[in-house]
């Protein structure tokens, strides 16, 4: 009995592990941040009102959540500068993650159809770029897309161009940097679906007369299904808040919700905002999440 629950107790600790963790490291920093979008802007350190005053007695208190309002929250709403750049953030992710998909597709699959010896290879290949700095390998672009570029060069010496290209601060330069920078995350789930996939299954649908091309999309694609769902999660939520590509490749003329973030953070100091367009942007990414689980949840009933 006492084995038992020597045994028992380091289980629960481990199933209580993840949630403790997830308290810790995302819940309480969440409320901080909450806390902040319902206060307001001031010329301090740190530039709001603080919010909740525990040590000045239950009046103060009281006083403090008379006072929380949801002034950021109306504004985000009524400024077209952070609906743009939601929709922009959206729009983005959504076109990257589509193009994504579309080249990681036939790549995970060749993967899956390598003899066993060189799946490993080609898996080291997806997961080579890691090995570099994220930031140095989109500066690395930069070298690439410029003026006199390697890219330039290259399409003038094959004469697809007469003249060099403006690549930089373009949009298209910053699809090619996501779509580079992401691309493994796409590749990664889907192979994992494919490669369990038994090919014995397509053998024999094409022995039922079933063409090469039905097969796939009756056999294959649904077979691949969560890894599909699992790469465009993994590509679209971090694209939806990225920084760094958009300010470093694309032009700034519209801005992603990450490059918001920064200005109001950094530049003009509204805390407030700051953390009410994060709060809003958290909300909006839970919906991608919660269809995904939902749609899990339907899939292991249907089973």
């Amino acid at each position: 009995m006492m084995a038992r629950r020597l045994f028992a107790r380091p289980a629960r600790i481990a199933a209580i592990a993840p949630y403790l963790w997830m308290a810790l490291f995302f819940l309480l920093p969440f409320a901080f941040v909450v806390k902040i979008s319902l206060s307001q802007t001031a010329i301090a350190q740190p530039p709001y009102v603080p919010l909740i005053p525990l040590t000045e007695g239950w009046a103060a208190t009281r006083a403090a959540l008379a006072q929380l309002s949801l002034d950021n929250f109306r504004l985000l709403i009524s400024d077209n500068l952070y609906v743009l750049s939601y929709l922009r953030s959206l729009t983005v992710a959504a076109v990257a993650t589509a193009i994504m998909l579309l080249i990681g597709y036939p790549i995970a699959y060749g993967m899956s159809r390598l003899p066993a010896r060189w799946q490993p290879v080609a898996m080291v290949l997806v997961i080579v770029p890691f090995w570099t700095s994220f930031l140095i390998r989109i500066y690395a672009w930069i070298n690439i897309l410029q003026h006199d570029g390697l890219l330039n060069k290259t399409l003038m010496a094959l004469r697809i161009v007469r003249e060099p290209v403006t690549w930089l601060s373009t949009d298209t330069a910053m699809y090619i940097g996501i779509v580079y920078s992401y691309l493994p995350f796409m590749i990664l789930p889907l192979y994992a679906s494919l490669a369990k996939m038994d090919h014995a299954l397509l053998e024999a649908a094409a022995d039922l007369g079933c063409s090469r091309l039905k097969a796939f999309w009756l056999i294959t694609v649904p077979i691949s299904l969560p890894g599909i769902g699992a790469g465009i999660l993994l590509c679209f939520i971090p694209i939806v808040g990225e920084f760094v590509i958009p300010d470093l490749l694309a032009g700034s003329d519209r801005m992603m919700i990450g490059q918001t973030l920064w200005l109001e953070f950094f530049t003009n100091k509204d805390w407030p905002v700051a953390s009410a367009t994060a709060v809003v942007l958290l909300a909006v990414l839970l919906i991608p999440l919660l269809v995904y689980q939902r749609l899990q949840q339907r899939q292991l009933g249907a089973d």
